[in-house]
C-alpha cells in the first residue's frame, strides 16, 4: 500500500471516500459526526493500492499527544497489515513533528490488535457514536 499525506482536494476527496464507506455506511454512524470541525486542522492520511484509496486516517495534536483518529481500511483489504501501516506512518508524521506520544479512542473489538502494536488502554469503556470504545496510549521510541 503507498500510504500519502493528504495534499490535494482529489487525495482528501479519497480520505472522505474511505471513511464514508467504513463509518457511515458500514458502522452506521451519522454522516455530522464522523466528518466534523477537526477536520480542517487535522493532517489526513490516505493509503492507495493499484492507486485506488484503500485506508484513511487523520492526526491531530492535542496536549503532549499525537491523537490518531478515523483510522479505517475498506472490508476488502483488511487482514493485509494497511492498518498498521497506516498507524505507523503516522507514528512517523508525531515523532517529526516533535511528540513523542501517540494516543486514540480505539473501538472495542480492534483493542486487541492496537495491543499487539503496543498501546495500553488507559481508560474504562465509553460510548462514542453508539460505539463502545477505550482510550489507549503509547511512548515512541526514537
Amino acid at each position: 500500500m503507498n500510504i500519502k499525506i493528504v495534499t490535494t482536494d482529489q487525495e482528501m476527496n479519497d480520505a472522505y471516500f474511505v471513511r464514508e464507506v467504513v463509518f457511515i455506511k458500514e458502522q452506521h454512524v451519522p454522516a455530522d459526526l464522523e466528518i466534523d470541525e477537526f477536520d480542517q486542522e487535522a493532517t489526513h492520511f490516505v493509503g492507495y493500492e493499484n492507486n485506488e484509496p484503500v485506508a484513511a486516517s487523520r492526526l491531530r495534536f492535542i496536549e503532549e499527544y499525537g491523537k490518531l483518529e478515523r483510522i479505517c481500511v475498506l472490508k476488502d483489504f483488511r487482514g493485509k497489515q494497511y492498518g498498521k501501516q497506516i498507524i505507523q506512518a503516522m507514528e512517523r508524521e508525531i515523532k517529526h513533528s516533535g511528540y513523542k506520544k501517540a494516543k486514540l479512542n480505539a473501538q472495542t473489538h480492534a483493542e486487541g490488535f492496537y495491543h499487539s502494536i503496543g498501546y495500553e488502554t488507559v481508560s474504562d469503556e465509553f460510548m462514542d457514536a453508539g460505539i463502545p470504545h477505550v482510550t489507549m496510549i503509547k511512548t515512541l521510541k526514537d
